[in-house]
């Protein structure tokens, strides 16, 4: 999710097989040097390399060539060789001679050292073995010496025990000075020690073992290219002894969302103010103070902040005391934290106001600007009820004496877990009763959930490595909608978590998905890649797979074990799946099973064929690519699968059956003969079912006759999985179509959302081809569906919370088509609270759908646009920008994104959000990605590369082109960045999904035409 800042200064090493034409080498490229890939002799193809021997020739020929070019001159030197006038060659001189063997002794000197460094890639890190992710040649520090050690990941001879970190900001400069005191124990015996450092301008550093009172003074190495220091101590340092370091530095407080970052905003009085807050996950503690930045070097942490006296500071753990300095500032310290990782350390330095409630003796607060402070009730009583539910379930209590929450005015991730003191987003937070929609009620309470659970997941137990991030997000998202369901079960946060599911399962049928475990992520890119959906939501899904499979009951006692096993430790999967096993008792190898879904990308598609009273099953993996050609082999590609079902005969969830299938194929007896089967009951399995035509043809039929026998996750589970295999050629999108006919008689909003959703999808490729007589004849199709829920919409906030969102859904879909005289009636309503200057009531749920209409005329835009400026509620600014960035203007929206980006009108935190929804748009599709390309390197310096943000902006500005000549243009644009650009995930992603909407098209558009 977040990146930390990175020295442009390239390491003083020789690549000497780059091409001068071509760019720097980026940093993940020193891990991963494909072989022979940068040693090719122009002409040679890689696989022609296919012995050791020819390796190093390949190498040698081309050191050979460049000294040779080099040495050209000899061949002509009129005084190499004298030539006789016969035409023969005369003996040579006594100076050629010298000359020659001068070459000779430099030739096998190259080749020796080739051969003895076999499978080696040169890179401006040295030389890399096949293999080895770290190669011979030692990088060189910035001060000319060499560098003692030349890996990304640090070395595991020293551990850090404790921390005592003391912070003096300076909010007006926006400078800090501070100094860090690390107890550390060796558990070899080294002379360095090495940990992460950047951006700091470091005036001291001393050395002292345990033993002795006596500091001496040491040298420190700094290789900014890893972030990297090195303390080389004045004695050995011998195993089992502890020994304490002291670093004194200063550095700029970040700019960036990175880091200790600093922000301006204007209070309620216009005037402006000062904040300083941390963002250090995953990898920017490093950018704070010096430190051993790995999440599995877990130490304890004294924190000391000095501050002037109208600012309150805030940290992990409660303080402890405030004194009052000679010159009149406050140092705060902070009480010892529990054992933790470098990213959960956080503090803050603003003007803030809270309220608070104990609960058992923790004291929950939460933080807001003062003048937000009517706006955290919402947070208050369901945190109290979220950690009482966490502390029950999990069977262990919350460690800490306090927990805040506090509310950022500018964050660019939605929250932060760090351990006692969690950041979010104000519109994440704070929740407004006079203009936050029920939308609005559930996403605080959402992320709330999501945030405490880390307490327990993540916080408490953590991986080792970032490579199963998915332990943490996985963890806490499948508890997030979890604890909803348990404690505010009238949110329906199912409905949410199955459109998620839907949306992942999008994104893993791509090639360029990935698993969610994997033992090659070492890079700053790719660590950043790895908060991304997959690592949330399937992890979340695979999960929920496991409880339904399982039973909640023995799922419940896995976490308890689990958590109580590893308190304060880190972990890697196999460690969750052997909790699983010592309480299945392997009676299922939960371990075996559930790595075929973690170690390999993608999800399975199940076939099922009614025959009498059998159902045959296979698997085999989804792919979205119609080429064949494309498509990999999936030979190897085996998921071990809980398959549920129910007939007609057992027609509800609890009547499921559940057969487990580990082969390519298999047979389930159903005991008596059935008209219809439904697989994969309620989607709580990660895999999508395709069945015979009589079996659609028999679903449809149901669905028609009586839809309710199924339930509301079914019913959307079999519009998603009808369109996807349509859309990718497995059945006639027209069989998609005749199977949402039925929607007449649909009241739940999970398969009206899905329905709207996938047709949606539809008229988008539609309408940015030009299409607009076939895109109005779909809208008029689905109106046609739905009018008859349509009509009966208020313009209220009346019912339960899914009606409400149901009914958000439908006036939007009305309002945007023109559809009835929904238009009329929005516009109505957004006069009357213009004429009221905005104080007028509107109610929450249909609020953007009216601001939506009125932004549509020129006075209704600057109105809205005015109004943005003065409200202090997050919620009701989102409800504006979304109208405001929905403008069929080009400049207004052009005004929008550059206004966003400068951050000085509109927060840069909201600009992915405003690219999002220009890009929806026909007029503003194209703009949005021309602002991407024109703003690129602005953004990757301000979100950087690889990041959640910049993940969201790719996709956003690209997904809806479908033509050959844009997926030319967005494949040269990112080609021309850099190759580490290029190779990013969402690049490979966006290009992918370009490729599938020109197939899409070339396969459906005539068939639409015909029968539309």
């Amino acid at each position: 999710m977040i990146e930390n800042s990175m020295f442009e200064e390239e390491p003083d090493v020789v690549d000497l097989a780059k091409e001068p034409c071509l760019h720097p080498l980026e940093p993940d490229e020193v891990e991963y040097e494909p072989r022979g890939s940068r040693l090719l002799v122009r002409g040679l193809g890689e696989h022609e390399l296919d012995e050791d021997e020819e390796d190093y020739e390949s190498s040698a020929k081309l050191l050979g060539m460049s000294f040779m070019n080099r040495s050209s001159g000899l061949r002509n030197s009129a005084a190499g060789y004298r030539q006789s006038p016969d035409g023969t060659c005369s003996i040579p001189s006594a100076r050629t001679m010298v000359i020659c063997a001068f070459v000779i002794v430099v030739a096998i000197s190259v080749i020796m050292v080739i051969y003895l460094l076999p499978k080696c890639t040169f890179t401006k890190e040295g030389c890399h073995k096949k293999n080895q992710s770290m190669g011979l040649i030692q990088p060189v520090a910035t001060n000319g010496k060499l560098f003692p050690w030349a890996q990304n990941r640090l070395p595991t001879a020293i551990k850090p025990l404790r921390y005592e970190l003391n912070i003096h900001p300076n909010l007006t400069s926006m400078t800090f000075r501070g100094s860090v005191t690390i107890s550390v124990q060796a558990l070899q015996a080294t002379w360095k020690i090495i940990l992460h450092s950047t951006g700091h301008n470091i005036s001291r550093v001393t050395f002292m073992p345990a033993v002795s009172s006596q500091e001496k003074q040491v040298e420190v190495l700094e290789y900014p290219f890893h972030e990297q220091i090195a303390i080389v101590a004045p004695e050995a340092l011998l195993e089992g002894h502890n020994y304490t370091l002291k670093i004194e530095f200063s550095a700029n407080i970040s700019r960036s969302y990175y880091g200790f970052y600093g922000i301006s905003y204007t209070d309620e009085s216009k005037e402006k103010k000062y904040f300083a807050a941390t963002q250090f996950e995953p990898l920017a503690a490093r950018s704070a103070f010096p430190c051993f930045d790995e999440p599995a070097f877990k130490a304890t942490f004294i924190i000391r902040i000095i501050r002037d006296s109208q600012h309150s500071a805030l940290s992990n753990m409660p303080k402890k005391s405030s004194i009052v300095m000679e010159d009149g500032l406050i140092q705060d310290e902070f009480f010892e934290s529990v054992k933790m990782s470098t990213y959960l350390v956080a503090f803050i330095v603003g003007e803030m106001k809270n309220l608070s409630q104990d609960l058992n003796g923790t004291l929950v607060s939460i933080y807001a600007v003062p003048e937000k402070i009517n706006q955290v009730h919402h947070a208050l009583d369901t945190t109290v009820k979220l950690l009482e539910f966490y502390q029950n379930y999990f069977e262990i209590q919350y460690p800490l004496k306090k927990l805040d929450l506090v509310a950022i005015p500018d964050f660019e991730a939605g929250a932060m877990e760090n351990w006692g003191l969690i950041t979010f987003r104000e519109e994440t937070l704070l929740y407004d009763n006079n203009t936050s929609s029920v939308a609005d009620r559930k996403l605080v309470t959402k992320i709330i959930a999501h945030e405490l659970a880390h307490q327990w997941f993540g916080n408490l137990v953590t991986m080792q490595w970032w490579n199963d991030l998915w332990l943490n997000e996985g963890f806490a998202t499948f508890m997030e909608y979890f604890s909803l369901e348990k404690i505010f079960e009238e949110l329906s946060s199912y409905e949410d978590f199955l459109d998620a599911r839907f949306k992942t399962m999008k994104k893993d049928s791509l090639n360029s998905s990935h698993p969610i475990s994997s033992s090659s992520i070492q890079s700053t890119e790719q660590i950043e890649e790895m908060f991304d959906s997959l690592s949330y939501f399937k992890g979340a899904s695979l999960l929920l797979m496991l409880k339904t499979f399982l039973s909640e009951d023995v799922f419940q006692h896995v976490i308890v074990l689990y958590l109580h096993n590893h308190s304060y430790a880190s972990i890697q999967s196999d460690d969750l799946w052997d909790s699983f096993n010592e309480v299945t008792n392997k009676t299922l190898d939960v371990k075996k099973m559930m790595k075929t879904w973690t170690l390999q990308k993608g999800f399975p598609l199940v076939t099922v064929q009614r025959k009498g009273k059998e159902l045959v099953i296979q698997q085999e993996r989804l792919f979205v690519n119609m080429k064949p050609e494309i498509q990999p082999s999936d030979a190897s590609c085996l998921w071990h699968i809980p398959v549920s079902y129910i007939t007609d005969r057992k027609q509800y969830s609890q009547y499921q059956s559940v057969s487990f299938l580990d082969k390519k194929s298999g047979v389930i007896n159903l005991t008596e003969e059935v008209q219809w089967v439904k697989v994969n009951v309620n989607m709580s399995g990660y895999y999508m079912v395709h069945y015979a035509n009589e079996d659609w043809e028999a679903l449809i039929k149901q669905l028609k006759t009586n839809p309710y026998v199924l339930s509301d996750k079914d019913r959307a589970n079999l519009i998603n999985n009808i369109f996807e295999l349509a859309g990718i050629g497995k059945m006639p999108l027209q069989r998609a179509f005749d199977l949402i006919d039925y929607l007449g008689n649909e009241t739940h909003t999970a398969p009206i959302t899905e329905a709207l959703f996938q047709t949606g999808r539809i008229y988008n490729l539609l309408e940015k081809l030009g299409h607009m007589d076939l895109a109005a004849r779909l809208v008029t199709r689905v109106f046609k569906l739905l009018q008859n829920q349509i009509q009966q919409q208020t313009w209220s906030d009346e019912g339960t919370p899914s009606m409400r969102e149901l009914r958000s859904v439908l006036l939007e879909f009305a309002c945007t088509y023109s559809q009835e005289n929904c238009r009329t009636t929005a516009m109505k309503l957004f006069e009357d609270w213009m004429v009221s200057n905005g104080t007028h009531s509107l109610p929450t749920d249909v609020m953007t759908t009216v601001f939506k209409v009125g932004s549509k005329t020129e006075k209704g835009w600057s109105f809205l646009l005015s109004i943005y400026y003065t409200v202090s509620s997050e919620a009701e600014k989102n409800k504006i920008l979304e109208a405001l960035a929905s403008s069929d203007d080009v400049r207004k929206l052009y005004w929008l994104m550059k206004s966003s980006l400068d951050g000085d009108i509109i927060q840069t935190q909201k600009l992915s959000f405003i690219i999002r929804t220009v890009g929806r748009r026909f007029p503003g599709h194209l703009l949005a990605w021309d602002f991407v390309k024109e703003n690129w390197n602005k953004l990757v310096q301000k979100f950087h590369l690889g990041s959640y943000t910049i993940q969201s902006i790719v996709a956003a500005s690209t997904h809806l082109f479908s033509t050959k000549a844009h997926l030319s243009e967005v494949r040269a644009f990112f080609e021309n960045e850099s190759e580490t650009t290029f190779r990013l995930r969402c690049v490979q992603e966006a290009l992918e999904v370009i490729q599938l909407n020109i197939q899409w098209m070339e396969k459906n558009l005539n068939t639409l035409t015909l029968w539309l």
